[in-house]
């Protein structure tokens, strides 16, 4: 497929960009390099994009910015439950005013302690404070976390339901390992956050600001004094602040690229192995390793000046405030009970400090993974809703001047025009390359043309919805793809009904896979691996033709159908199709003489032209480069028949 080779390349150029060698000095262009989302990754990415299909906004909404108004966007999509955020809220609040009373209390014992006056009802109380706020604390940090889990769940399924919408030509632009990682590492973040940092930010955050207004009823001056702190705190807190914004977004992109890296070698492991390319690979993951540690290394040097320059601001807000509340106390402006109580709610601020640094820091990290999902989930999806039925397929499709290409790259189709009459067979024949696979992609609706329309009878089949369009096809690809689980669960995919066994039956009967599935342990209840990689390519490709005769389509579209079976399969199986094919439209690609010679027509495309049309035998007589295709099938089917003598 050509959209597939444009994405090998790019894959490849993609990992050839993408050496880090491990004695290169982390920079800070590196990181608003990695930050900006504009690299030459992300300009490779856009070659090879369909020109009418290119998806999203664009990661420049709130690219940089490091603020809360992406956040939030993201957030509101989620639909938290108000209820539930409030009630937490009203908890926490309730719990931290309980909190309050302890210095208060605290400073009557002082000023006024007496080990006769102290019953058994005052320690009560004191132990009852403690207990209610411990109580009320656990309950609305469980609220906050239940309402956090929520709001990421939610999260995760729209993205999960977009990453599903998305047309086909986001998938070759992007990496897949990388959109896995937007679902796992991003949401994972974003996670992190909500449901675990948020709950100690609030907490602190009402606790701050509850003890600042006691103090300040305490004694106005040594509140103004502590707060006098503040300023100095941030003078070193905002660029650090800033530095963690650029390190994390960095580490977060080339941690989906690593991703990407894994999943691609992973999947093609027998590829590696066969071709003696560990080596080769290690050195790739080497490289990444060896990245991720410089952002990691980076990421610990801001977190390791972050939280002892917090320890010395609150230290030498404390000295300053036993100094000078000592000062006070002296001179009998303050007693020493409230000189007590002012350094318990001291510690009821410089504590929960700690838990709002981490969440500001997390939120840094947190702006980059918010930017990337922002943008899948921004991006233009299918429309599965526009257009009507398709009430009749029986009719012609026709293909009018269509032409195609990658945005980037030049033009696969150009000017295509042909018909295909209801019931008939077109076989689409050429050298490769020259643009057959692109012809089902756009009948498929995978990607629209950039000139040109297709029409099924004298509609344009993209006035009908996607849905009812692609219950019409039956698609026999040529890697016939099968999905991990059973062959009962490959053939019945994307049927919404249920089926019996003997429509299974008779579905593997026609694609020449019943025998076979049969003689199984497990007979059709067989697993088939991971990619279908227990069954051998033939049986594959007859799973997914059962799979397509199930279906029970209008139009089949067969790219190289019969492509992986031997010869007596393939006698079996073109039997089959033929009687599928009675009274449907077909398109099929192929390379074998013995696929295309009885098709009621042939259309030959080179170089993404149509060159010739016509049946076999018109073809033969007219078209130079079709009579040299049959005549080197011609000579194979010779040389395969000879084979069982010559052993």
């Amino acid at each position: 497929m050509e959209a597939r080779r444009v994405q090998d390349k790019r894959e490849a150029e993609s990992a050839e960009n993408h050496r880090h060698p491990s004695d290169e000095p982390y920079t800070k262009a590196e990181a608003a390099r990695h930050a900006s989302g504009r690299g030459k990754e992300h300009a490779r990415g856009e070659a090879g994009t369909p020109s009418r299909s290119r998806s999203g906004n664009g990661a420049g909404e709130g690219e940089g910015k490091g603020n809360w108004r992406l956040f939030l966007k993201l957030l509101a999509r989620t639909k938290p439950s108000k209820r539930l955020i409030a009630a937490a809220i009203a908890l926490s609040l309730g719990g931290t005013l309980v909190s309050l009373v302890i210095p208060l209390f605290t400073k009557k014992l002082v000023d006024g302690f007496d080990v006769s006056s102290l019953g058994f009802g005052q320690i009560a109380a004191f132990a009852g404070v403690f207990i209610l706020q411990a109580v009320v604390s656990g309950v609305s940090m469980y609220m906050l976390n239940l309402a956090g889990q929520r709001v990421v769940a939610n999260l995760r399924d729209q993205l999960w339901r977009k990453l599903l919408k998305l047309p086909v030509a986001h998938y070759d632009r992007n990496r897949t390992g990388e959109t896995i990682s937007r679902m796992t590492n991003d949401t994972g973040i974003v996670k992190q956050l909500i449901a675990e940092n948020f709950t100690g930010f609030l907490s602190g955050i009402i606790s701050v600001a509850g003890s600042v207004v006691v103090l300040f009823y305490m004694d106005w001056r040594m509140t103004a004094v502590m707060l006098g702190v503040i300023p100095v705190a941030a003078l070193f807190m905002v660029p650090l602040g800033r530095q963690m914004y650029l390190v994390s977004k960095g580490l977060q992109t080339e941690t989906a690229s690593f991703t990407a890296t894994l999943t691609q070698v992973l999947s093609e492991i027998r590829l590696v192995k066969s071709m003696n390319a560990e080596p080769r690979e290690y050195a790739a993951g080497e490289r990444g390793i060896s990245s991720l540690f410089r952002f990691g290394r980076r990421e610990a040097k801001i977190q390791a000046l972050i939280a002892p320059l917090m320890f010395f601001v609150m230290m030498m807000l404390l000295v300053v405030i036993v100094g000078y509340g000592g000062m006070r106390v002296s001179s009998g402006a303050l007693t020493a009970g409230e000189l007590v109580a002012f350094i318990l709610y001291l510690i009821q601020i410089v504590m929960p400090m700690s838990q709002i640094s981490t969440f500001f820091t997390q939120f840094k990290k947190t702006v980059g993974a918010t930017e990337r999902i922002v943008h899948i989930l921004d991006a233009d999806e299918e429309d599965h809703e526009r257009g009507g039925e398709v009430a009749d397929a029986n009719r012609p499709i026709r293909f009018e001047g269509v032409s195609f290409g990658y945005e980037g790259g030049e033009q696969v189709l150009r000017d295509v025009t042909f018909d295909v009459a209801p019931g008939t067979v077109a076989a689409v024949v050429g050298p490769s390359g020259g643009g057959k696979t692109t012809l089902f992609s756009l009948l498929e609706r995978y990607y629209e043309p950039t000139g040109g329309t297709i029409k099924l009878g004298g509609d344009e089949i993209g006035s009908f919805a996607l849905p009812s369009w692609r219950r019409q096809i039956g698609y026999v690809p040529q890697e016939s793809p099968l999905i991990a689980g059973t062959i009962r669960e490959n053939i019945c995919y994307g049927i919404d009904r249920a089926v019996s066994e003997g429509e299974l039956a008779r579905a593997a009967e026609m694609a020449y896979a019943h025998v076979f599935i049969r003689e199984l342990p497990n007979g059709y209840d067989t697993e088939v691996g991971e990619r279908g990689i227990k069954l051998s390519g033939g049986q594959r490709q007859r799973i997914a033709i059962a799979r397509a005769l199930l279906r029970d389509p209008k139009i089949l579209m067969l790219d190289e159908a019969t492509s992986s079976l031997d010869s007596k399969s393939e006698v079996v199986v073109q039997e089959a199709l033929k009687n599928l094919m009675a009274g449907r439209t077909t398109l099929v690609i192929a390379h074998r003489l013995s696929t295309v010679v009885d098709a009621d027509q042939i259309v030959f495309v080179e170089k993404g032209r149509i060159t010739g049309r016509g049946t076999h035998d018109e073809l033969l007589r007219e078209h130079p480069m079709y009579r040299e295709f049959a005549t080197q099938q011609l000579r194979l089917q010779e040389r395969e028949a000879a084979a069982p003598d010559l052993a």
